[in-house]
């Protein structure tokens, strides 16, 4: 279990980060600008956040029977996910020199 959860946690850091270290649009096509915008990262980054709750529900299958949630509990998981793509965020937008 414990595995697992760090397994989790080490994914949704990597996932949450993604969008702001990769120029491609899901990582497949180059923007016709060169550049992507925010709200294609942003995009990307409420893609990742179900891609990474799906994992999550599968691992939790894995180790007995699957809890449901209320609402709360998917606030946080989002509010945790938008802190976890913070270094990404400063990375893009605040730490690197503009035209770089």
């Amino acid at each position: 279990m414990n595995f697992s959860t760090s397994l989790l946690l080490i994914l949704a850091f990597l996932a949450a980060n993604l969008p702001f270290l990769v120029e491609r649009i899901f990582f497949v096509k180059r923007p016709a600008s060169g550049c992507k915008n925010f709200a294609w990262r942003l995009l990307e980054l409420v893609v990742l956040f179900f891609v990474i709750g799906g994992i999550a529900l599968l691992l939790e299958g894995k180790l007995g029977d699957i809890h449901k949630q209320n609402w709360e509990f998917y606030a946080v998981n989002a509010a945790l996910f938008v802190v976890f793509a913070y270094p990404g965020f400063v990375y893009r937008y605040l730490w690197r020199r503009r035209g770089a």
